[in-house]
């Protein structure tokens, strides 16, 4: 092991950081979870990172990556293997100006992109999240506020740079690998580490963007009713309801529609929202025109001791009301979790589903529930949460690859499959940056390839959630940390 690390001393121009250096307790963790990795590498360019994959195919370890960190599954750390931290990697560069051609670094994050976009005019459909990682919201999908308009983060790149599993550097586009170019967009982190992307960006103005709330008492109504709309409305609205804030009453917390109307147009604006505005008894309204750096939210990251448990799900239209009756009823029990509901559809459904590796175009809604205690009581809470007969078994599981239709009576976590990828030690098939072996490049996604305007103000404003943030699907991966899928379907977060 020695030789290899003095290997990598000599041409690694980065951080080495070992269980015994002052930065390792941060640097061991991702947002939601822990581990405890031999080694912690920060390369400071591409021959950093090309040189971190062979020590670690030479010593033999497990090999995670870590972009922002966001990884619900944990896959941005280990434990006794190689984690590769990208944040060295962060360039936001404007290549073509004439067609808005945007490289960033794969260890990037939206809130430094967003920034550095803004005063050119320009915006990538991307997650809702600052501090959430390019690559692996990328790969994975990529749900944002202006999905509905101009689709998946991953719809708009159109080349990449990649790391593969024998340290070489290869170009994956439309003309170079594409076999890899059409895995790397929604086949998660099973390919490859992407050290740069190239998208398109879009012109962009300010946005309106806000939070209108109802009483919980009509949640039945005015969930129903927002996803009917959302159905057909125009695709510059995207929309997210969320029940049962713990930190606004629980059970009693407002049902809050948050939208984000893109652009500056106040008419057009007012009359996109109007049908949100008549769901019901509208409580609070603090729409407003926005700049759209601004609408993404600042990370949160869980307090020592405090655990999330967290399932997401794709939800198909057949099944949306069965699920949002099922949400609705779990989200107005006692001890029940938060639950939130994102809108999708619009120019993601408009994409042909074997364009790329991303198997949910054709899903309406987004469900993601989190319940949040002491990490001593956090398995206790799982089990109540799955025990047949109480309302959130109601949060059900389903196989990797499917959508939501009907529930089981009952699965366990544990008891999602994985698929058989030889050498990889966790894959999840489709949608996660991936912890691997990369000793191996095989791999396989979940698809086969075939050959406020006009609005007066109001007060008392709910308190936000822990994660309003929607980052990347995550599809059907059961981790040590209890994170995977409910509500029978698929995915979240990076």
């Amino acid at each position: 092991m020695n030789s290899h690390l003095d290997t990598l001393a000599g041409d690694f121009l980065g951080e080495i950081i070992e269980p015994d250096a002052p930065a390792y307790e941060s640097a061991r963790r991702t947002v939601l979870t822990s581990g405890s990795p031999a080694y912690v590498l920060r390369p400071a360019n591409v021959a950093d990172v090309q040189a971190a994959v062979r020590f670690a195919t030479q010593a033999a370890l497990p090999l995670s990556v870590r972009g922002g960190g966001h990884s619900f599954a944990g896959f941005g750390t280990n434990e006794g293997g190689v984690v590769i931290e990208l944040g060295g990697l962060a360039e936001v560069r404007l290549l073509d100006r004439e067609r808005n051609i945007v490289r960033i670094g794969g260890g990037a994050t939206w809130g430094q992109v967003a920034a550095h976009l803004a005063p050119l005019g320009l915006a990538i459909s991307s997650g809702d999240t600052k501090s959430v990682g390019v690559g692996g919201l990328t790969l994975s999908g990529g749900i944002g506020w202006k999905v509905r308009r101009y689709g998946l983060a991953l719809d708009s790149v159109i080349a990449a740079e990649v790391v593969v599993a024998d340290g070489g550097l290869v170009r994956a586009s439309a003309d170079e690998n594409p076999d890899l170019f059409w895995a790397i967009r929604g086949g998660g982190g099973n390919f490859g580490i992407v050290v740069a992307f190239d998208f398109v960006a879009h012109r962009t103005t300010d946005v309106f963007s806000g939070a209108i709330s109802f009483p919980a008492v009509e949640a039945p109504r005015v969930l129903r009713g927002w996803a009917e709309y959302l159905r057909d409305a125009p695709d510059e609205l995207t929309s997210a309801a969320e029940l049962a804030n713990p930190f606004a009453g629980g059970p009693d917390a407002p049902v809050v529609i948050r939208v984000v109307f893109d652009g500056d147009d106040p008419e057009r604006a007012a009359t996109a929202l109007a049908p949100i505005r008549a769901l019901g008894t509208v409580i609070a309204d603090d729409v407003a025109l926005t700049p759209y750096p601004e609408v993404l939210a600042d990370g949160a990251t869980a307090p020592l001791g405090i655990r999330l448990v967290t399932r997401s799900a794709f939800v198909d239209p057949e099944s949306v009301q069965e699920v949002l009756d099922t949400l609705v009823e779990t989200a107005s029990s006692a001890g029940g979790p938060f639950v939130g509901v994102r809108s999708l559809g619009g120019a993601v459904a408009r994409v042909p589903a074997d364009a790329t590796a991303y198997a949910h175009r054709a899903a309406e809604l987004l469900v993601i529930t989190t319940l949040a205690g002491p990490r001593r009581l956090s398995r206790p809470l799982v089990a109540h949460w799955t025990r047949p007969g109480r309302d959130s078994a109601r949060s059900w599981w389903a196989p990797t690859g499917t959508s939501c239709r009907r529930p089981p009576t009952r699965m366990s976590p544990r008891s999602i499959p994985r698929p058989r990828c030889a050498g990889w030690r966790r894959s999840n098939a489709a949608t996660t940056r991936t912890t691997c072996s990369p000793a191996t490049t095989t791999s396989g996604p979940t698809r086969r390839r075939p050959a406020n305007p006009g609005a007066p103000k109001r007060s008392h404003e709910p308190s936000r959630p822990p994660h309003r943030g929607c980052h990347h699907p995550q599809a059907g991966v059961a981790s040590d940390t209890d994170i995977g899928i409910i509500s029978g379907g698929e995915p979240v977060f990076s």
